[in-house]
């Protein structure tokens, strides 16, 4: 696998599992988290990142994506998923990982409306 995609994988992987520890470790200290039509991130740093997961993510036992492509384009990962546990029908989402070094350092999320 490409190093550009490794950490994107591995937070995948590990979303699935719900597992913190592993998810964090595929990002950058300085991460910038953005949602659709936000101009100003909403998760800066990634201690952020890490209590927005633990609080608002990784406690839904339901949780889970699907991954339904990958797309690769300079140094971004585009992953179209559809996503269970966060409403009472899945959620289809476009995210988009910038990757540098090895790690995530931003990401942006496009919910279908």
């Amino acid at each position: 696998m490409n190093n550009l995609l490794d950490p994107v994988k591995r937070q995948f992987d590990a979303y699935n599992a719900r597992n913190l520890e592993h998810f964090l470790l595929n990002f950058s200290e300085d991460f910038r988290g953005y949602r659709a039509h936000e101009p100003q991130p909403t998760i800066v740093g990634k201690a952020t990142l890490a209590e927005f997961y633990r609080t608002h993510r990784f406690s839904i036992p339901e949780l889970h994506a699907e991954l339904i492509s990958r797309t690769v384009m300079g140094n971004k990962v585009f992953d179209f998923e559809k996503i269970s546990g966060l409403s009472e029908k899945p959620i289809e989402m476009a995210a988009v990982f910038e990757v540098r070094g090895g790690l995530i350092v931003a990401s942006w999320a496009f919910p279908a409306e």
